[in-house]
């Protein structure tokens, strides 16, 4: 049954919580939590250690319109020859969250927020994630601050890590700084009104294209994956959006990864652990290469960053209304991301899909909980004091981050699937040109082109394969379970 739309935001929530206690999710605080969170009246900034003050720096942050646990600012600072020195701010999450506190353990459950159409379901509680650990604007607020020249070929030279104190000048949103640095709309009222601020994002996105264009030269993929968004009339869906990539979103992309690159080599440099985030060699790597195959293309026979980086180019430049479509393919066969102990002096696998060696999590600690033990590692180095974990602390996180943040995907896909069915209830019968984005022994998994939703094919389904186009048609929708079946036409593959 189909439920009225009226209802949807309640229904999706609801959809969600169940979703989430099936994947051993916690949708709820628990008193304990709730106490200790009554319990914080401030976000201090005394503490102990060098605190420098960076408060009078144009920090901004950019982030989505609705976003308001704020975990990163981002300031640059010209110097001569065209490099520029950048600082990342990343609020200090650590300095509220004391370590085993209830706080803490609801955190290390989860280990990230769940946002889905029904709602958000934070890792920490709202009055710290969106208020006293969020660099919200206009608020003092302490960080820890990633510091690092990049020249003007994009690559990073010296770095540094400090802790501060900030305060955030202007709460920005990706997608009206991307249409004003474009040249399509006036600049945000928060640009236009802090003096220099205009000057000041456009130092940093001078240098953010410099880093992704040295990135992608090394290997780091060009992928455009189209994601939905929830769009509500009131507590009614009424669509779900393309949540399309823009420039503003590749600033604070490249300056998170060269953040996240110099905490691995600080940590690296203190003789400390770390949590790096790996993606491995493509386990089908020969599925790609027959993709580029039918496309006119070669790939080598073996896993090549570079070689698949300048495929992908070729073909957003020849085909790009369909590139989101191939760009999906190759991320379902490239595999998921993974957490993984680093020892220090130990040889790790890198990240395939960014083209480097050394990166970890660390720029979303309201969000993330790696990235919280990340900082707390962080500040015991700078302090010159011991690892506050043990190693094999370290490892059981790193394997329980990884699937707690794969049961947090599959709830989010689940949920998106839920509010797809409910959009396509009235539109049983219809046909629609379709990718295949999942292979099971049971029944491929499509989504329609030039959209966000995916659904079975239950009939008409043999020899489909990840990259195959085909035309399907809807048979049937279940809203409470994320069911969205599709046949194939006569048509067959496209």
């Amino acid at each position: 049954m189909n439920p009225s739309a009226t209802a949807s935001r309640d229904l999706l929530r609801a959809i969600a919580r169940r979703a989430m206690l099936e994947r051993g999710l916690l949708p709820d605080f628990s008193p304990a939590v709730l106490a200790e969170t009554a319990a914080i009246t401030t976000a201090t900034t005394s503490a102990g250690g060098t605190i420098r003050d960076f408060r009078s720096l144009l920090w901004a942050s950019i982030d989505n319109d609705d976003s308001r646990d704020l975990d990163q600012l981002s300031v640059a600072q010209p110097l001569a020859g065209g490099a520029v020195r950048i600082l990342v701010a990343i609020a200090d999450v650590d300095a509220l969250v004391t370590r085993d506190s209830a706080i803490d353990g609801h955190a290390q459950t989860n280990t990230t927020s769940v946002y889905t159409p029904g709602g958000i379901f934070p890792m920490l509680p709202e009055k710290l994630s969106t208020d006293l650990t969020s660099l919200a604007a206009e608020r003092e607020r302490l960080a820890i601050v990633i510091a690092m020249t990049v020249a003007a070929d994009g690559s990073v030279g010296e770095s540094e890590v400090y802790r501060a104190a900030v305060v955030n000048h202007a709460k920005l949103a990706y997608d009206s700084v991307a249409a004003w640095l474009d040249g399509r709309e006036a600049a945000p009222p928060a640009v236009a009104t802090v003096p220099g601020m205009d000057a000041q994002l456009r130092v940093q996105d001078r240098i953010a294209q410099a880093l992704k264009t040295r990135r992608h030269t090394q290997g780091a993929l060009s992928l455009e994956v189209v994601e939905g968004r929830a769009v509500f009339d009131g507590d009614a869906l009424t669509d779900l959006r393309p949540d399309e990539r823009n420039r503003a979103k590749d600033l604070i992309e490249d300056f998170m990864i060269a953040a996240n690159g110099v905490t691995a080599a600080y940590l690296e440099r203190r003789g400390f652990p770390s949590l790096r985030r790996v993606l491995r060699s493509p386990d089908r790597w020969e599925r790609i290469v027959a993709l580029a195959a039918a496309t006119g293309d070669r790939l080598p026979p073996q896993a090549d960053a570079r070689a698949l980086e300048a495929f992908l180019e070729r073909r957003r430049a020849a085909d790009p209304v369909r590139f989101p479509d191939l760009s999906l393919a190759v991320v379902k066969l490239l595999g998921r991301g993974e957490y993984v102990l680093r020892q220090p002096g130990e040889d790790v696998v890198g990240h395939f899909g960014l083209a480097v060696r050394d990166y970890t999590h660390s720029t979303a600690p309201n969000r993330r909980f790696p990235d919280l033990a990340t900082q707390r590692l962080l500040k015991a180095a700078l302090a010159g004091e011991a690892a506050p974990y043990r190693l094999d602390e370290l490892s059981a996180l790193a394997t329980h981050c990884t699937t707690q943040e794969d049961n947090a995907t599959k709830v989010e896909r689940r949920v998106r699937k839920s509010a797809a069915a409910l959009l396509l209830a009235p539109r049983v019968g219809e046909r629609f040109d379709a990718i295949v984005t999942g292979a099971s022994a049971k029944a491929p998994w499509v989504r329609l082109c030039r959209s966000a939703i995916e659904g079975k094919v239950v009939r008409g389904a043999a020899d489909l394969d990840v990259g195959d186009r085909v035309r399907v048609e809807l048979v049937h929708t279940d809203v409470e379970r994320g069911f969205i079946d599709f046949a194939r036409t006569p048509e067959g593959a496209r």
